[in-house]
């Protein structure tokens, strides 16, 4: 289980302007900058780098469900609090990560819905080394994104929008 609460140093650079304008933040207690963690991946990456690195075996592999948050206008599909499952493959990634790739594909066709897979993005996310991919579900209008990822330093990751799935079914 991941924090819903984390230093805001970690995603503060990149996570991209627009959303760290979006960042739910506050000095705790302890006069330190925090806030509502706005994604996951920034955090893994930090923790990955911080000792996982050297405690898990490789390729480190894990999948979360977590609440993210982002101060947002509310609308169909795009919320101030929202669930991602995410799957993270780190260190040692075997050959070029298609496998996350095929697992993302393989979540998405289980859940029965019609979505096209986008698989050169730009992601505005400054730890991807190269264009990230999403999925897309046309029928969601304006909020049509359910899941994107990519590959970064550490390893290569996907979420999809828990909520946003539950739209599309």
């Amino acid at each position: 289980m991941l924090p819903c609460i984390w230093e805001e140093s970690t995603f503060a650079a990149k996570i991209g302007a627009e959303k760290a304008e979006q960042m739910w933040t506050f000095t705790d207690r302890g006069d330190r900058r925090v806030c509502l963690v706005p994604e996951m991946t920034g955090m893994v990456q930090e923790l990955w780098n911080g000792g996982w690195d050297r405690s898990m075996k490789k390729p480190g592999k894990l999948f979360y469900v977590g609440r993210a948050y982002r101060y947002d206008r509310p609308q169909r599909g795009r919320y101030r609090e929202f669930t991602q499952f995410g799957v993270e493959v780190l260190g040692n990634v075997p050959g070029d990560g298609d496998a996350a790739i095929s697992s993302l594909r393989a979540c998405l066709d289980a859940v029965g819905i019609d979505y096209s897979f986008i698989d050169r993005v730009k992601r505005g996310l400054g730890y991807y080394v190269e264009d990230g991919f999403e999925a897309e579900c046309a029928t969601l209008g304006a909020q049509k994104q359910i899941a994107g990822g990519g590959r970064y330093a550490e390893g290569i990751g996907w979420a999809i929008g828990v909520d946003r799935i539950m739209l599309a079914t």
